[in-house]
Protein backbone atom coordinates (compact mmCIF):
# COMPACT_ATOMS: atom_id res chain seq x y z
CA UNK A 1 0.00 0.00 0.00
CA UNK A 2 2.65 2.84 0.94
CA UNK A 3 3.82 2.50 -2.90
CA UNK A 4 0.46 3.25 -3.85
CA UNK A 5 0.73 6.25 -1.69
CA UNK A 6 4.08 7.46 -2.80
CA UNK A 7 3.23 7.32 -6.22
CA UNK A 8 0.21 9.36 -5.43
CA UNK A 9 2.29 12.17 -3.45
CA UNK A 10 4.88 12.11 -6.31
CA UNK A 11 2.16 12.99 -8.73
CA UNK A 12 0.15 15.56 -6.88
CA UNK A 13 3.71 16.97 -6.64
CA UNK A 14 4.57 16.31 -10.17
CA UNK A 15 0.71 18.57 -11.50
CA UNK A 16 1.69 20.85 -8.24
CA UNK A 17 4.74 21.56 -10.36
CA UNK A 18 3.39 21.79 -13.71
CA UNK A 19 0.27 23.98 -12.65
CA UNK A 20 2.80 26.85 -10.88
CA UNK A 21 5.09 26.71 -13.82
CA UNK A 22 2.65 26.45 -16.88
CA UNK A 23 5.13 23.97 -18.33
CA UNK A 24 3.85 21.68 -21.24
CA UNK A 25 4.76 18.81 -20.05
CA UNK A 26 1.68 16.43 -20.86
CA UNK A 27 -0.21 15.44 -24.12
CA UNK A 28 -3.74 16.26 -24.83
CA UNK A 29 -6.08 13.46 -23.64
CA UNK A 30 -9.02 13.01 -26.10
CA UNK A 31 -11.91 15.69 -25.36
CA UNK A 32 -14.45 12.34 -24.62
CA UNK A 33 -12.46 10.90 -22.44
CA UNK A 34 -11.43 14.85 -20.88
CA UNK A 35 -15.39 14.53 -20.46
CA UNK A 36 -16.05 11.16 -19.21
CA UNK A 37 -12.94 11.76 -16.14
CA UNK A 38 -14.86 15.06 -15.54
CA UNK A 39 -18.19 13.22 -15.43
CA UNK A 40 -16.90 10.71 -13.08
CA UNK A 41 -15.44 12.86 -10.55
CA UNK A 42 -18.65 15.01 -10.73
CA UNK A 43 -20.65 12.21 -10.16
CA UNK A 44 -18.73 11.29 -6.92
CA UNK A 45 -18.82 14.29 -5.60
CA UNK A 46 -22.66 14.77 -5.76
CA UNK A 47 -23.01 11.04 -3.91
CA UNK A 48 -20.74 12.73 -1.07
CA UNK A 49 -23.02 15.64 -1.38
CA UNK A 50 -26.31 12.87 -0.93
CA UNK A 51 -24.14 11.04 1.78
CA UNK A 52 -24.66 7.94 -1.04
CA UNK A 53 -21.66 6.06 0.25
CA UNK A 54 -22.70 2.85 -2.32
CA UNK A 55 -22.49 5.42 -5.27
CA UNK A 56 -19.76 7.25 -4.32
CA UNK A 57 -17.49 3.95 -3.95
CA UNK A 58 -18.49 2.35 -6.52
CA UNK A 59 -17.15 5.21 -8.13
CA UNK A 60 -13.32 4.57 -6.85
CA UNK A 61 -11.33 1.90 -8.52
CA UNK A 62 -11.01 -1.82 -7.44
CA UNK A 63 -8.05 -1.09 -4.96
CA UNK A 64 -9.57 1.91 -3.22
CA UNK A 65 -12.46 -0.55 -2.90
CA UNK A 66 -10.08 -3.41 -1.39
CA UNK A 67 -8.42 -1.31 0.58
CA UNK A 68 -12.05 0.18 2.62
CA UNK A 69 -13.71 -3.00 1.96
CA UNK A 70 -17.13 -1.31 2.73
CA UNK A 71 -18.69 2.03 1.19
CA UNK A 72 -19.57 2.87 4.82
CA UNK A 73 -15.56 3.12 5.84
CA UNK A 74 -15.02 4.41 2.43
CA UNK A 75 -17.38 7.54 2.63
CA UNK A 76 -16.38 8.08 6.47
CA UNK A 77 -12.83 8.34 5.94
CA UNK A 78 -13.57 10.98 3.23
CA UNK A 79 -15.70 12.81 5.55
CA UNK A 80 -12.79 12.42 8.53
CA UNK A 81 -9.99 13.08 6.38
CA UNK A 82 -11.10 15.17 3.19
CA UNK A 83 -13.69 17.17 4.75
CA UNK A 84 -13.09 19.77 1.21
CA UNK A 85 -13.90 16.65 -1.30
CA UNK A 86 -17.25 15.50 1.44
CA UNK A 87 -18.88 19.21 1.03
CA UNK A 88 -17.05 21.78 -1.45
CA UNK A 89 -18.03 25.05 -1.41
CA UNK A 90 -16.84 25.11 -5.05
CA UNK A 91 -15.05 23.21 -7.68
CA UNK A 92 -13.39 24.31 -10.47
CA UNK A 93 -11.81 21.33 -12.91
CA UNK A 94 -8.71 22.23 -15.11
CA UNK A 95 -7.98 20.36 -17.65
CA UNK A 96 -6.75 16.69 -17.31
CA UNK A 97 -3.53 15.82 -17.98
CA UNK A 98 -1.25 12.68 -18.46
CA UNK A 99 1.64 12.03 -15.96
CA UNK A 100 3.58 9.16 -16.87
CA UNK A 101 1.21 7.51 -18.81
CA UNK A 102 -1.22 8.28 -16.43
CA UNK A 103 -4.58 10.19 -16.52
CA UNK A 104 -4.44 12.93 -13.85
CA UNK A 105 -7.25 15.41 -13.16
CA UNK A 106 -6.39 18.47 -11.25
CA UNK A 107 -9.20 20.23 -9.54
CA UNK A 108 -9.40 23.26 -7.73
CA UNK A 109 -11.73 23.38 -4.68
CA UNK A 110 -13.09 25.77 -1.78
CA UNK A 111 -13.98 24.53 1.54
CA UNK A 112 -16.35 25.97 3.99
CA UNK A 113 -13.99 28.71 5.34
CA UNK A 114 -12.98 29.53 1.69
CA UNK A 115 -9.80 28.11 1.43
CA UNK A 116 -8.44 26.65 -1.47
CA UNK A 117 -7.13 23.55 -2.46
CA UNK A 118 -6.14 21.39 -5.30
CA UNK A 119 -7.55 17.59 -5.62
CA UNK A 120 -5.24 15.47 -7.93
CA UNK A 121 -7.44 12.57 -9.27
CA UNK A 122 -5.38 9.63 -10.68
CA UNK A 123 -7.52 8.00 -12.67
CA UNK A 124 -7.91 4.36 -13.99
CA UNK A 125 -9.18 3.02 -17.38
CA UNK A 126 -11.88 0.21 -17.11
CA UNK A 127 -11.63 -2.51 -19.22
CA UNK A 128 -15.01 -1.58 -20.93
CA UNK A 129 -13.81 1.73 -21.50
CA UNK A 130 -14.96 3.47 -18.36
CA UNK A 131 -12.92 4.98 -16.25
CA UNK A 132 -12.65 5.34 -11.95
CA UNK A 133 -10.99 7.11 -9.28
CA UNK A 134 -7.73 5.70 -8.12
CA UNK A 135 -7.71 7.88 -4.72
CA UNK A 136 -7.13 11.69 -4.44
CA UNK A 137 -4.19 13.67 -2.93
CA UNK A 138 -5.10 17.04 -1.65
CA UNK A 139 -2.59 19.92 -1.76
CA UNK A 140 -3.69 23.37 0.13
CA UNK A 141 -3.30 26.53 -2.08
CA UNK A 142 -2.21 29.92 -0.83
CA UNK A 143 -5.26 32.17 -0.81
CA UNK A 144 -9.10 31.99 -0.07
CA UNK A 145 -12.04 32.26 -2.67
CA UNK A 146 -12.73 35.63 -3.86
Amino acid sequence: MECCFGLLRRTLWIVLAALVSFAAMAEDLAPGDARAVRAVIEAQLDAFRRDDAPRAFAYAAAGIREAFGTAQSFIEMVRRSYPVVYRPKSVQFDAPILVEGEVVQPVRMTDAEGRAWLAVYPMQRQPDGGWRINGCQLGRLAGREV
